[in-house]
């Protein structure tokens, strides 16, 4: 499938603050046909693996796992910042350009023998999808796909992903 993902996304120069390439995809969100067709297109590339679940991270991780779920017939795993989620969770810490960061994910999810593939909107550094697949192999998940929407090439994140990864759109930076 070949869409022009690119149209529906607005680029913010120095945003937030100088020297970054902020990729808004809020106009994109809003652009139906733009949306459809990527959830679509997801969906193709992730029926193979026939996943239990899909993990998407806080926030904009959401927005893409949560249909994706729901049109593969599989469960939607949230993975939240800290304090967010009730009950017993197991902590994914990654490095970020200027410090570290987490996010935990619900202990009920780590169940060996399942099936997850990661979700996300933009593969930057890759420190967030490879800190939750890191925690979900360790646990005897079985992670075999990461998919986003948006790709920088530049930061090279890919390379940092321990599992095969796909994006719908790739940027310079």
């Amino acid at each position: 499938m070949s869409y022009d993902y690119e149209k529906s996304i607005r680029v913010f120069e120095d945003f937030p603050i100088k020297g970054i390439s902020f990729k808004d995809i809020s106009t994109f969100l809003a652009d139906k046909e733009a949306f459809k067709h990527a959830i679509d297109e997801m969906v193709e590339l992730i029926a193979p693996y026939k996943p239990d679940y899909i993990v998407g991270p806080e926030s904009r991780g959401f927005i893409f796992a949560a249909p994706l779920a729901y049109a593969l017939g599989c469960g939607f795993v949230v993975a939240r910042k800290p304090g967010k989620l009730p009950g017993e969770v197991v902590s994914a810490t990654y490095k970020l350009e200027y410090g570290t960061d987490s996010l935990e994910i619900p202990a009920f999810a780590l169940e060996k023998g399942k099936k997850a593939v990661l979700v996300d909107d933009l593969l930057a550094t890759g420190g967030t999808l490879s800190a939750i697949a890191g925690v979900l192999t360790s646990h005897g998940v079985e992670v075999p796909l990461a998919v986003c929407l948006i790709e920088l090439e530049d930061l090279k994140g890919r390379d940092a992903l321990p599992i095969p990864f796909v994006s719908l759109l790739k940027y310079p930076h």
